[in-house]
């Protein structure tokens, strides 16, 4: 299986997140966003990595470094493989002792490890095919055309639309907007609305 790197975006919220927050993770040769909804504690430690500000103890992913480090590990990459009833599962994979070897872990917790070690970053095809969001300048105009205005336009698309294609205009403003809290609740509210219209 053909992995795709990506690299961090960035990290987003919003007032109505209850304290979670998006992390944005891009394709190095693609224009698709991966936004995985993670907890504060783990922003927190990807955010003071990426600035590069050190705490006056290590964190918890300071730790796991430095086990490795003492083990003379060397993590090799960071795999995001699999999205499974809205949970996605990585893999934090290292060579010690002449073999290679992997560990189970939350993608949030990997990729707070990776940006310690500067370990590349990998998803798998079928996740990025599934919860991957298209975003490019060409695509954001064609989706502002798609939002509603201020005033009676949006009572206008609302009664002419179905609930998924509100949803999915939704969305298609979420991404312009470059709110990927907003857009990955409305991506898995999407899917799951599809699911059950299927099984209908």
């Amino acid at each position: 299986m053909n992995f795709t790197r990506v690299r961090i975006i960035g990290l987003s919220t919003s007032p109505s997140s209850g304290g979670a927050y998006a992390l944005v993770l891009g394709e190095e040769d693609g224009n698709r966003r991966l936004p995985i909804i993670i907890g504060a504690f783990e922003a927190q430690a990807i955010a003071l990595e990426l600035e590069k500000i050190q705490p006056p103890r290590p964190m918890t992913h300071d730790l796991l470094r430095d086990a490795f480090d003492s083990m003379q590990a060397d993590v090799t990459e960071v795999v995001i493989d699999e999205l499974r009833e809205g949970t996605f599962f990585a893999k934090i994979r290292y060579s010690h002792d002449g073999g290679n070897d992997q560990l189970d872990a939350r993608p949030s917790d990997a990729v707070a490890l990776a940006v310690r070690v500067d370990a590349p970053i990998f998803v798998a095809p079928g996740v990025l095919d599934e919860a991957g969001i298209v975003a490019d300048e060409e695509g954001a105009e064609g989706m502002s055309s798609l939002a509603p205005e201020e005033g009676g336009a949006e009572e206008e698309i609302s009664s002419d639309a179905t609930p998924l294609e509100r949803m999915e205009k939704q969305l298609d403003k979420a991404i312009e907007e470059e709110n990927y809290e907003r857009a990955a609740e409305l991506r898995d509210q999407i899917e799951q609305l599809k699911s059950e219209q299927s099984q209908n």
